[in-house]
């Protein structure tokens, strides 16, 4: 089993758990939830595979992938029954899955020989769309898009020093260990502290429109 094939599992099945979570904070139906963890789970990778022009998309080329995303769908489903998990679960696995589909978006990008600048923007993609995908069928206003939220910022930040490791002659495994702790522990500082970007406003501020 390849690294990036590795990653990819360990990306769908916290990716899934975020969003069957997500998916029972909105008391959504069996089917619901399926819908949301698949969502969560393929929808960056599948956004990533469609811009590089690589076919057949992962999951369809490797249906492990959706028999792993439903399993641990299904084992949240089991586990919510028995215990009730915070919104700060909900966060952190959405943290965990941003920090693996960063490392995995970032790796499948250089395998197609792309440069630098594009490695990173695969890796914010593949890490964040799949969460933007599930906040929208969710109706709630996207984690990407809150204000000030270290969201896509954390993704570009662990993508970028998964690239300087490997610079460094670091191995593989080593650099995107390393890329998706940057990840995971600014994405967890700003849910733990609170802590946000600057928010840039104009005059007049708070959306107000002159007649």
């Amino acid at each position: 089993m390849t690294s990036i094939h590795l990653i990819g599992l360990c990306g769908v099945a916290v990716c899934a758990i975020s969003g069957a979570l997500e998916a029972g904070r909105k008391s959504f139906d069996l089917l619901g939830v399926a819908i949301i963890a698949l969502v969560t789970a393929i929808g960056g990778g599948t956004l990533r595979d469609v811009l590089l022009d690589r076919h057949p998309i992962f999951w369809i080329a490797e249906p492990t992938y959706l028999l792993v995303i439903l399993a641990s769908a299904a084992l949240t489903v089991l586990y919510v029954k028995f215990q009730h998990p915070p919104y700060r679960a909900l966060l952190l696995a959405d943290a965990l899955g941003l920090g693996f589909f960063t490392i995995s978006g970032a790796q499948v990008a250089q395998s197609k020989g792309m440069p630098a600048v594009i490695i990173i923007l695969m890796g914010a993609i593949t890490g964040a769309a799949g969460g933007l995908f599930r906040d929208v069928l969710s109706a709630e206003v996207p984690l990407l898009l809150r204000r000030g939220e270290l969201y896509a910022t954390a993704s570009i930040a662990g993508a970028t020093m998964y690239l300087a490791f490997e610079a460094m002659d670091l191995p593989r495994h080593a650099s995107a260990t390393l890329g998706a702790a940057v990840v995971i522990g600014l994405r967890y500082a700003a849910i733990r502290w609170r802590i946000a970007l600057p928010v840039f406003r104009t005059p007049g501020g708070n959306d107000s429109r002159a007649d």
